[in-house]
């Protein structure tokens, strides 16, 4: 398919080439037989002025951004889009490494309700969303050694129970003392403390609603009683751990807002859109030994944040500075060096060699390259690199800049 892929495209800017040219451009029509014969007396002034099509190439750029010809309808077919290499306000940017963590108030624990091989309910992995009281694991102490304690408990809860009834009926006829009453009714309470109702269906529930965190433990394993089988968090409030290099925390003590990037899912949130809000200021101490400073929010979850989960963190301050910047995705990189795809017209493009400075997660700072107003690429960006790569031109041009 990558095969095909390019080939289409190749075959698109051959057929389209000589559409796209410049004033300093030259095009020699015919071979040089029909030149020998063709006189060019009275001809003095003729040339090829290309109305309607005044780029006036290569000013102001880097050398060697030859034209791209791509045709329209190719260019919808792949999703070449672009927006505008902005010159305006940028704030100052730390990015910093980041987890997403639950909430303490937001988190319980899924528990054992008796001993026994423990079985996982369909579908519960980690990262399932379960309700408050659905089962996420059932418990069996069928086939274990030494039997179901449980059961055992209930037997000898019935027995008590028939006979504190006894013993209470003799008791109302006087044939037995107050003390025998007594010593009945303690077994029975003995017996009912022993049993455990949830534990004879053998349910293990969620006690909350929520995102698991974290599995204990695997279907076919043995657990005892009380022990810990999920971690469940509640999905409502999270709370979002920056880690900012101690020698960057300055530049981030001002930010006022965040941009987090979810690697797993590759979508992007401000920390003002999910309503969140910084908290207890950072303690600069605990880069003593780890040599980052934790600098923590606390924001509401849409659902597609896992508690647990690694995301990238833009820290943001106010905007303080003007500058030329254009969408991450514009950015193609090359051994090392960077480039961005301007759009000339409907259907000629250009390739120009940029360097980067800060950015934040959505929109890159470019040092040099671009003076702000060009038309950039910012999506489809392979579909016009693939179409540059095909740099043929068909007999009979030439395409100089």
């Amino acid at each position: 398919m990558k095969f095909r892929y390019f080939f289409m495209l190749c075959a698109a800017s051959m057929f389209t080439l000589s559409s796209c040219h410049n004033e300093a451009g030259s095009h020699n029509h015919g071979g040089a037989e029909e030149h020998e014969e063709h006189e060019h007396s009275g001809h003095e002034a003729h040339d090829h002025e290309n109305e309607g099509h005044d780029h006036n190439h290569g000013e102001g750029k880097e050398s060697g951004t030859d034209d791209i010809v791509l045709k329209p309808e190719v260019a919808a077919r792949f999703g070449v889009a672009t927006d505008t290499a902005a010159f305006g306000p940028f704030g100052q940017v730390v990015k910093a490494g980041g987890t997403v963590i639950a909430a303490s108030e937001g988190s319980a624990v899924v528990s054992a309700p008796t001993s026994g091989i423990v079985r996982l309910a369909s579908g519960i992995n980690a990262g399932s969303n379960v309700r408050a009281g659905q089962t996420v694991a059932s418990v069996r102490a069928d086939g274990v050694s030494g039997g179901d304690a449980n059961r055992a408990a209930k037997v000898e809860l019935d027995a008590a129970k028939t006979e504190l009834d006894r013993v209470e009926g003799l008791y109302a006829d006087r044939l037995v003392t107050v003390s025998q009453l007594n010593a009945a009714r303690a077994a029975y309470e003995r017996a009912k403390a022993a049993y455990s109702a949830p534990a004879a269906s053998g349910a293990a529930t969620s006690p909350i609603a929520g995102v698991i965190t974290a599995l204990n433990v695997q279907t076919g394993q043995y657990v005892s009683t009380g022990e810990p089988i999920a971690t469940v968090a509640s999905s409502a409030r999270l709370t979002l751990r920056a880690d900012v290099p101690f020698k960057l925390y300055q530049q981030a003590a001002g930010a006022t807002d965040a941009r987090i990037v979810v690697p797993y899912s590759g979508m992007t949130y401000t920390l003002s859109q999910l309503d969140g809000r910084r908290t207890a200021s950072a303690d600069q101490s605990a880069a003593a030994a780890g040599g980052y400073v934790p600098v923590t929010f606390t924001l509401r979850n849409d659902g597609s944040l896992i508690p647990g989960s690694a995301v990238e963190v833009y820290l943001l301050s106010p905007d303080t500075r003007r500058c030329v910047t254009v969408p991450v995705s514009a950015l193609t990189e090359q051994q090392g060096s960077f480039f961005v795809y301007e759009k000339l017209d409907e259907d000629c493009y250009r390739k120009i060699a940029v360097t980067t400075g800060a950015s934040d997660g959505e929109r890159v700072e470019i040092t040099s390259g671009l003076h702000g107003g060009e038309n950039i690429v910012s999506s489809g960006v392979t579909a016009v690199k693939l179409a540059g790569a095909s740099g043929a031109v068909p007999a009979g041009h030439t395409h100089s800049h």
